[in-house]
């Protein structure tokens, strides 16, 4: 039998919804004997790898380097879930949108805030660029499946893992999955 392939990411938001992944205690271990986490960022891999079954996105598309991401991301799993309110509805992270053009915040916190020398950060591969609005990960990339919560309880993470487990999505289908 082939080894599910389970990944976790985190964009824009706290890591709340990873602190509740890690709340799932020993049924970590129970996952272990079934799946591989071939990348999280409680794992520390670097590159997003190909071929996952399923990915949970933690976190709303706050910039550029967010965006590239959700779209490696879409690209390269068979089944995306929005896992946490950032990742459902935009949330926190959100809150911007409301302020406006986000370049101008910038420019008031680092240019006009300061008694001297301000500028805007925005060296290249350091500081991404702010997308013009936060988006929920679904108004990108198709999403499969929401889970929503903030965070979202170790155990409903861990219902919907079982359920993923057992094949309760299945492929090209059509409206998505709501826990919760």
């Amino acid at each position: 039998m082939t080894r599910a392939r389970i990944a976790t990411a985190w964009l824009g938001g706290c890591s709340g919804c990873h602190m509740s992944f890690l709340d799932m205690d020993e049924w970590l271990f129970e996952l272990a004997e079934v799946a591989d986490v071939v990348y999280s960022p409680i794992a520390d891999v670097k590159e997003f790898p190909q071929d996952v079954d399923v990915t949970f996105v933690e976190g709303a598309l706050a910039n550029e380097d967010n965006l590239r991401e959700a779209l490696h991301i879409r690209e390269n799993s068979r089944l995306v879930v929005a896992f946490g309110d950032c990742a459902v509805s935009g949330n926190v992270t959100a809150m911007r949108n409301p302020l406006g053009d986000p370049i101008e915040i910038v420019k008031a916190v680092y240019v006009d805030a300061p008694d001297r020398d301000g500028q805007i950060p925005e060296k290249e591969g350091i500081v991404p660029p702010l997308l013009p609005r936060v988006l929920p990960v679904h108004k990108a990339i198709r999403v499969d499946a929401f889970l929503p919560g903030c965070p979202p309880p170790a155990d409903r993470i861990q219902a919907a893992l079982e359920a993923l487990l057992e094949g309760a999505l299945p492929p090209n289908r059509g409206e998505a999955i709501r826990w919760g």
